[in-house]
């Protein structure tokens, strides 16, 4: 491990260079002295920089300084190259599972009829289930802004009838001429996206069994109408061979 590496990223800068973050590992540790950690962990203590350089070299691994602002600096046996490794699949898993968080946004009038709140209702329940966050907005005109009241009744009713799918992270406020709300899903949207990919999985399966079914029964039904290749007995069928027309 030791000396068998490319040129090790330091926090030294030159002009017109950048500043690495990558700590100092090997001969690039240049103090008196370290608090050494060894490879399982354990708190060896504070031994000389050639001290620890030559554990290093005799357990066939590197010397990672893991706390440059301690003094003295912590510097720690480990695999360096295994360790970075370690490290990027865990970013790389991490950003995997990530998901951008989106506000979807609806919008509807303190005097909507309930036809109109049922379909928007539905699109809010949806995008719930989705994972995502939806932003109300009612739209107050003329009048109507005088009674905002209207609007947080609207909202809490809402709120309420979709209770079982998201709560509300952002309680009503007056924003212009506008009232807004904003609710949050109850399930990630990694779970959400999981039950979708299930149920999608689900019906693909549930598709290709009726269509199997389907086909059972179509050939079946040509099979039972199929027309007989077996030949009928005529009258001389029945005659004896023996007897002479």
């Amino acid at each position: 491990m030791l000396g068998g590496r490319g040129p090790a990223h330091s926090t030294d800068f030159n002009l017109g260079g950048t500043i690495s973050t990558e700590p100092r590992i090997n001969d690039r540790i240049r103090v008196p002295e370290v608090r050494l950690v060894g490879p399982a962990g354990e708190q060896v203590g504070i031994v000389r920089i050639e001290q620890a350089l030559q554990l290093a070299r005799e357990h066939d691994l590197d010397l990672v300084e893991v706390a440059a602002e301690a003094r003295p600096p912590v510097a720690k046996l480990m695999d360096y190259g295994k360790f970075k490794y370690e490290n990027a699949q865990k970013a790389r898993e991490s950003r995997r599972n990530q998901t951008n968080t989106i506000i979807k946004e609806m919008k509807l009038r303190p005097k909507i009829d309930q036809h109109d709140y049922d379909t928007k209702k539905g699109h809010v329940v949806r995008f719930l289930k989705g994972g995502d966050k939806v932003k109300i907005t009612i739209m107050f005109r003329g009048r109507e802004q005088s009674r905002p009241e209207l609007g947080v009744n609207l909202l809490n009713k809402l709120a309420e009838d979709v209770v079982e799918f998201g709560f509300v992270e952002s309680a009503p406020k007056l924003d212009g001429r506008n009232m807004l709300m904003v609710l949050a899903p109850v399930r990630k949207k990694t779970e959400a996206s999981k039950d979708l990919a299930a149920e999608r999985d689900r019906r693909i399966a549930e598709r290709a069994a009726n269509q199997e079914a389907d086909r059972a029964a179509e050939a079946k039904l040509r099979a039972e109408h199929q027309p007989s290749t077996k030949k009928k007995k005529g009258p001389a069928d029945n005659m004896d061979p023996d007897i002479d027309l």
